[in-house]
């Protein structure tokens, strides 16, 4: 496995580099898109041979800036029951405005009406071949990489309006805190990726995708029926049961805690909350 990263350091130009553990080996300038995975970027990153630097002197960025951040909802049985809805029969398909992306030790902003802001942990993909009307068998050939994100939800926004719209108030600014890396799919089974969150010492979720109702490959087929998936594109595959609305009592984000996200083999995604003034 590899993984892939965006930082931007003391000079504040944004550049991409390969992750071994704690250290950074840079591989040039990062261009608009940031790390698309495709197959000669992952060549770039592979052959990496510049400067090194410990990744906690820098600033990881996100390290993809896609077109469309593309979300899928009620995607774990035990997430849809705590929701009180029927298990869906056809991906739960929505988006989150790019706008609200932040990399790793970002800050999630609060919108101060916003009464009951929630943490999602969930496995992304990342596209790195254009799909359109992938079939199941050959879907999996179009992820380039997969990442953490944290699908940070309004639910007050979410869920005030008759047809609980989910894009408002899943698209604030900041909340969509993504990384902290890319890793290859090399060898990598994405039906079983553990996907978890804490804050602090107190584990929220702790799931794993085998436990998807519907599986990447299956989110592909169905999403590229009529949508053209793009090199960079990101896909966030749904969260466990665990979100701080379905718990008795229901739990939200407070001010100054720090929500994590781990995904196996990507790393620990973490963003400190602050409640605008």
């Amino acid at each position: 496995m590899t993984n892939a990263v965006r930082y931007r350091t003391g000079s504040g130009e944004a550049r991409l580099g390969r992750l071994d553990g704690d250290t950074i080996t840079d591989a040039g300038p990062a261009p608009e898109a940031g790390f698309v995975p495709t197959a000669e970027n992952w060549a770039l990153i592979r052959d990496a041979a510049g400067a090194t630097c410990a990744a906690a002197d820098v600033q990881l960025l996100h390290p993809v800036v896609p077109r469309k951040i593309i979300a899928i909802g009620l995607n774990y049985r035990d997430h849809a029951e705590e929701s009180e809805l029927e298990i869906p029969e056809v991906p739960v398909v929505f988006a989150k405005f790019p706008s609200a992306l932040i990399g790793h030790g970002e800050t999630i902003v609060v919108p101060r009406e916003e009464t009951r802001p929630d943490w999602e942990a969930e496995l992304a993909v990342v596209i790195g071949t254009r799909a359109y009307r992938a079939t199941r068998e050959n879907a999996l050939d179009h992820v380039g990489g997969y990442t953490a994100i944290n699908d940070v939800s309004g639910r007050r926004a979410q869920l005030e309006t008759p047809l609980r719209q989910f894009v408002y108030g899943k698209s604030f600014d900041t909340f969509a805190p993504l990384g902290p890396s890319i890793a290859s799919v090399d060898g990598v089974d994405l039906a079983d990726i553990r996907v978890s969150s804490r804050m602090g010492d107190e584990v929220l979720q702790d799931s794993n995708t085998r436990n998807l109702i519907f599986s990447v490959a299956d989110i592909i087929e169905y999403v590229s029926r009529g949508t053209t998936l793009e090199p960079g594109d990101v896909i966030a595959t749904g969260t466990p049961g665990g979100v701080g609305d379905g718990r008795d009592p229901k739990r939200y984000l407070q001010d100054g805690e720090v929500i994590e996200v781990e995904v196996s083999g990507v790393g620990t995604l973490s963003n400190p909350v602050r409640y605008e003034a």
